[in-house]
């Protein structure tokens, strides 16, 4: 992968290093039940805002330089939040039997159907980000920037494969551990990256990649896989 910046790699590993050390931390502490559920949700409804943020800073200067600027400030919030609040979800999946909380809505499952399908589904999302790596020269979170559209592999059948991964991953998270309000969450968390996605997203990407990615745009679906279409050329 080529670092055009290697200062400002090195600051956004830094940035990563210290965003994964405080997650270890609130694994390690447990929260009341209050404070355990307004990590789950509230992470999650703070993407609404911080998407409509970066959506006004890309729009007050639409260039590829301000939308390159723009993916660090909101790209390190948005997956610190995501990161609360799967912890926390984990958290509450691991002891929601002993303790009385919306974690007891069971479903009639067994827990190993779950775990086969968050297994598969967790693949789906680290398929992903290897495929934006060694097709689009990139990393997920402005970790390193995208040089190139990944067309093709998983991004030839649906324009968001990681999304779509991440989100059936925690669908399946809930279904192993049997958890009613967990699969409720993940759903929460679905509108959540959708509206990221249709609000920040598309947009920054329309800006570094101009008509190449409205013409993938309009060729590949948003989320759900089809058929690839036939691919006349790749943006290098």
């Amino acid at each position: 992968m080529n670092i055009k910046h290697p200062v400002q790699f090195l600051l956004k590993l830094v940035c990563l290093i210290i965003i994964i050390v405080l997650w270890s931390w609130q694994a390690d502490h447990a929260f009341s039940l209050a404070a355990s559920l307004g990590l789950l949700i509230g992470s999650v409804l703070l993407y609404f805002p911080l998407c409509y943020l970066g959506r006004k800073l890309l729009d007050a200067r639409p260039t590829a330089e301000r939308a390159a600027q723009v993916n660090v400030i909101i790209h390190f919030p948005l997956v610190f939040l995501l990161g609360i609040a799967i912890v926390e979800a984990l958290k509450i999946g691991l002891r929601h039997a002993a303790v009385s909380i919306p974690g007891d809505w069971i479903i009639p499952l067994p827990a190993q159907v779950g775990l086969v399908l968050f297994v598969v589904t967790g693949a789906v999302g680290v398929s992903a980000v290897v495929t934006l790596a060694l097709r689009g020269l990139g990393a997920p979170f402005a970790i390193a920037l995208s040089q190139r559209l990944a067309l093709d592999w998983l991004y030839a059948w649906t324009r968001n494969p990681m999304v779509l991964g991440t989100l059936f991953a925690l669908v399946s998270m809930g279904l192993m551990f049997r958890s009613l309000f967990l699969v409720l969450w993940a759903l929460l968390v679905a509108s959540a990256l959708i509206f990221m996605l249709k609000v920040y997203e598309e947009r920054e990407l329309e800006l570094r990649f101009g008509d190449s990615y409205r013409t993938y745009k309009r060729r590949t679906p948003f989320l759900w896989p089809r058929k690839p279409q036939a691919i006349q050329g790749h943006n290098q």
